[in-house]
């Protein structure tokens, strides 16, 4: 019997030439199970209602057709309800677009670096708020020239030209808040101003470095766009600003959506998931709560393995850090954490949630149980499906299906675990060596099942515990 083997998809993210150890993606586009063009269109009714359930079927058997991957991800990441218009949608995205200039604009108020196609990879201000004036970082930041005159010359003269003006505009500190505000001669920076702007040579590393593998990013205004990006959000998400593995996050947004603005709400959506994760404190990071809860689902669907971590030293699970951070983008090759991204995506999709982002106060008045009498079950993911049937068995949130996909890929390495880890360098390297041989299908299937197992001895352990009392 013919079996179609799929097209690759290697082709729509191209990778440079002289990376030649990068892994090539196992992720193919399949006729009659990807989701194509042709069925995402048929998809919406002529007014742009959008069928969701059909959606969510098709991505989860065979993920998204790359060419429509970023409009498809924008109702994946709640940027717009499938039961909205063509119209109602238009409008949306146009007031988002604006509200992004807005914001951006208000940056560059700020540090005119931003949208200027520069990106600051020093530090530009001292932490009590001093700018710095080393030449080297003014000649990076110093928008006056274009970037190949300024980072090119070696002219004495301009360099110090450069200082001048520098010094003096500095002597023109502006106040943070409100666009179109006069500026307030020699006013201190506010402290929040201070901290964003200790950032923005971190978020230059950063994106630097990111996927550096892929042609897109060869061209500087792609770079500066993913920079551009990740300075606004950390202006405006004040509570957790930047950190190191949003870059990871955000950069297929650039890829996939050719609006700066529509890639920045696409990544804001996401951050709603997962800005826990990064939210820092004295004691702890946020991500610690996912490790804890990676922890307690090893320990109930393979106890042996569990007692073997804690006994290395490893009880603490750090060592998944990273999966859970930036979503597997390390263990996989781009194209392929893409699919498994929306896969899991639409695998926990839940209807309401463009609303419990625009009004989460709204959303949570409601309860739980009221969803399903709203809304059919086909409009939620598999995964959350399952949630919902189990939700009187355990009351506890719900946890994420990041959790048991990093579960399912150390319960596929259990054995090897059990018998080479002789310390916690072995598990790294273990799980290290995945990279590139990981199939996304696979782990997400992997991770609906232990997610089932989980359940059921879950509610089976707290029954037993129950009937002891």
């Amino acid at each position: 019997m013919w079996r179609d083997t799929g097209v690759s998809a290697d082709d729509f993210y191209t990778v440079r030439a002289e990376c030649e150890d990068v892994p090539k993606t196992r992720f193919k586009i399949k006729a009659g199970k990807t989701l194509s063009a042709r069925r995402w269109h048929a998809a919406f009714s002529p007014e742009g209602y959008l069928d969701i359930g059909k959606t969510l079927t098709r991505i989860q058997r065979g993920g998204i057709h790359p060419l429509i991957r970023g409009e498809v991800w924008e109702f994946l990441l709640g940027c717009y309800d499938p039961m909205s218009t063509f119209d109602e949608r238009d409008q949306l995205r146009q007031h988002r677009r604006q509200q992004y200039a807005r914001w951006k604009e208000e940056c560059r108020d700020m540090d005119s670096a931003v949208g200027s196609g520069r990106i600051i990879t020093a530090p530009i201000i001292t932490e009590d708020g001093v700018p710095i004036q080393d030449p080297i970082v003014l000649l990076e930041a110093n928008t006056k020239n274009g970037v190949p005159g300024i980072l090119g010359s070696q002219n004495t003269e301009e360099v110090q030209e450069l200082l001048v003006g520098d010094r003096e505009s500095n002597s023109r500190l502006e106040t943070p808040i409100g666009i179109g505000k006069e500026p307030k001669v020699n006013a201190p920076l506010d402290k929040k101003v201070i901290q964003w702007k200790l950032t923005l040579h971190q978020i230059g590393l950063d994106v630097v470095r990111t996927d550096r593998t892929l042609v897109f990013y060869e061209k500087q205004q792609n770079l500066s766009k993913l920079w551009d990006i990740l300075a606004v959000y950390a202006w405006i998400d004040k509570d957790v600003g930047y950190c190191q593995g949003m870059s990871d996050l955000c950069s297929p947004m650039i890829v996939l959506l050719d609006d700066e603005a529509d890639a920045f709400w696409c990544f804001e959506r996401l951050m709603r998931r997962l800005r826990g994760n990064f939210r820092c404190t004295e004691r702890s990071v946020g991500v610690e709560n996912q490790l804890q809860s990676l922890a307690s689902v090893t320990q109930v669907i393979d106890p042996k393995l569990h007692q073997h971590l804690e006994a290395l030293g490893g009880g603490d699970y750090l060592f998944a850090f990273r999966m859970l951070m930036v979503l597997f983008r390390r263990e996989f090759s781009f194209g392929d954490s893409l699919f498994l991204w929306e896969m899991m995506w639409a695998l926990e999709y839940d209807p309401d949630i463009f609303s419990m982002y625009e009004d989460p106060d709204h959303s949570n008045e409601r309860n739980e149980g009221s969803k399903a009498k709203v809304k059919s079950s086909r409009q939620f993911g598999k995964f959350e499906r399952e949630n919902m049937r189990n939700k009187l068995k355990t009351p506890e949130s719900p946890l994420p299906i990041s959790v048991f996909l990093v579960a399912s890929v150390l319960k596929h390495k259990s054995s090897k675990l059990l018998h080479e880890a002789r310390g916690l360098d072995d598990v790294i390297k273990i799980l290290n060596d995945m990279t590139g041989n990981l199939d996304a299908k696979k782990a997400c299937s992997g991770a609906m099942k232990l997610h089932k197992k989980y359940l059921k001895k879950f509610s089976h352990l707290r029954w037993k515990k129950a009937s002891c009392l």
